[in-house]
């Protein structure tokens, strides 16, 4: 029944249909005034955002210093001042292992008696390697390179001659101590 209701209306509305194809953009336009109407805004206008290309220029930026950073890492001052004077390197490298030898035989001559001679010779000798450090920084920014080298080499020879000193009185005290006792019988 009601299937015969619907052809007969489609019979009698046949001529009446509108065939027209809309204008161009029609299906756009009634989209955006659609979501006007309600405060949204349309699926096909792109919101340009420009902190995405930003942010991942930075973190490629942020992982190549670093990369560079391992790969090629800044020279030390010893490297730095041994391009500079490879005498200077050469004799640092023979001058320090023997002020650390003589160190280490001053840190086994440590007793009660000499105890503050050695800790007051280490306070010397940071002072000195102190001196040193800032000498090697004072070279690398350009100082007169041949009065700055001499007193490089002046600051190791002191060095070693402190030490040696100390060493000799360490031996005197020493020597003194078996007299002093060879002395007191009972």
């Amino acid at each position: 029944m009601e299937k015969e209701n619907l052809e007969e209306l489609f019979a009698k509305l046949k001529d009446n249909f509108d065939t027209e194809e809309p204008n161009t953009g029609h299906q756009q336009r009634f989209l955006e005034k659609l979501n006007g109407s309600k405060g949204v805004t349309s699926l096909n206008q792109r919101k340009v955002t420009w902190w995405k290309p930003f942010s991942i220029a930075v973190s490629i930026a942020v992982i190549l210093g670093v990369v560079f950073g391992q790969l090629y890492p800044e020279p030390t001052i010893d490297q730095r001042v041994a391009e500079i004077s490879p005498e200077v390197s050469n004799a640092q490298f023979h001058f320090a292992g023997l002020i650390e030898g003589q160190i280490k035989e001053l840190e086994a001559e440590n007793s009660p008696q000499t105890q503050k001679i050695i800790s007051d010779t280490m306070a010397q000798l940071a002072d000195l390697k102190l001196d040193y450090n800032k000498l090697e920084k004072e070279l690398l920014k350009g100082g007169n390179s041949k009065l700055i080298l001499s007193a490089m080499i002046t600051n190791f020879q002191t060095r070693i001659d402190l030490l040696n000193d100390v060493l000799d009185q360490i031996e005197t005290i020493k020597n003194l101590k078996k007299h002093n006792d060879a002395n007191y019988t009972i």
